[in-house]
């Protein structure tokens, strides 16, 4: 990375923040990446390709080699291939618009992290190896996610409350109906703590496999189908909306979990082992194993 200075990794870096400031729920890397490019001039080396692997642009992989520091600092979040900016990212891009002293001071948030690393090894050598096991592993993650989401959002809508279902099982949850095809009345599964459906709660999931969001309106219409004993669970593939975050969250009398896409496949995962085998094939998963980047 000699060729690329101090001050042209504050540049790329306060770049991505920009992207990123108008995105505050986040973004897909391959999104930001293209927002960055379209909003500066590369240099030849960075329109260049490795030498040893023709087909690979230097010009991404040094954006994520400048986001190294920054992460490590807190001023940037990663997660399934989406970055997002934190409230300190913001404040380092208001308080630091010298790039040169925006990189510095990243590094010196970086140089703390790697100081209390079990085994401290020189700065230099632990950011290069930062580089090359956090680029592998945020780009095996991003083109994992991206299969994963994909594929869950080409299923057909009733395959879609079918895997809802079968997670809710797998948690220890007794299903008691699921919706058939045509007009459900807003409810799309019924649930139980108990075999009989006995004791209270009962909870009554909605599951939408649209890929927009789902707005307060919507919302308010799942939670009016909700009695006094009922606990809700809307599942939207495509997410809520700020309002509607807001709306479940400020909720005194009725209870209500939301859950997106990301949500839905962790608690998948999480409670894998106990799907059943048929149900497994919903959504199947391989794990592969990766080095992963220090915490």
């Amino acid at each position: 990375m000699a060729e690329i200075t101090t001050k042209r990794r504050g540049e790329l870096v306060r770049k991505v923040i920009e992207v990123l400031k108008d995105h505050p729920e986040g973004l897909q890397a391959q999104d930001v990446l293209k927002q960055v490019e379209d909003s500066i001039t590369l240099t030849p080396f960075e329109q260049s390709s490795y030498p040893n692997n023709p087909g690979v642009r230097r010009f991404e992989k040094i954006v994520r080699f400048a986001t190294i520091g920054p992460v490590k600092a807190g001023w940037i979040l990663k997660s399934k291939g989406r970055w997002t900016v934190t409230e300190q990212g913001l404040k380092a891009y208001k308080d630091f618009k010298d790039p040169e002293k925006f990189t510095s001071e990243a590094r010196r948030l970086y140089r703390q992290w790697a100081a209390n690393r079990p085994e401290p090894m020189e700065e230099e050598a632990a950011e290069v190896e930062a580089a090359d096991v956090s680029g592998t592993y945020e780009e095996a993650e991003e083109s994992a996610w991206n299969s994963i989401e994909q594929h869950l959002l080409s299923m057909s809508p009733y395959d879609f409350q079918n895997l809802v279902a079968a997670l809710l099982r797998a948690m220890g949850y007794h299903v008691s109906w699921i919706a058939p095809p045509g007009r459900d009345g807003g409810i799309d599964i019924l649930a139980h703590t108990d075999p009989l459906g006995i004791n209270m709660p009962r909870i009554k999931v909605q599951v939408k496999r649209r890929s927009d969001k789902i707005a307060v309106d919507g919302l308010r219409s799942f939670m009016a189908v909700l009695g006094d004993q009922d606990v809700g669970l809307f599942v939207s593939a495509g997410g809520f909306t700020r309002e509607a975050e807001n709306e479940a969250r400020t909720q005194e009398k009725r209870k209500i979990t939301l859950l997106g896409l990301e949500q839905l496949f962790d608690l998948w995962l999480e409670h894998y082992a106990k799907v059943e085998e048929a149900d497994r094939q919903l959504l199947p998963l391989k794990p592969v194993y990766f080095l992963a980047p220090s915490k």
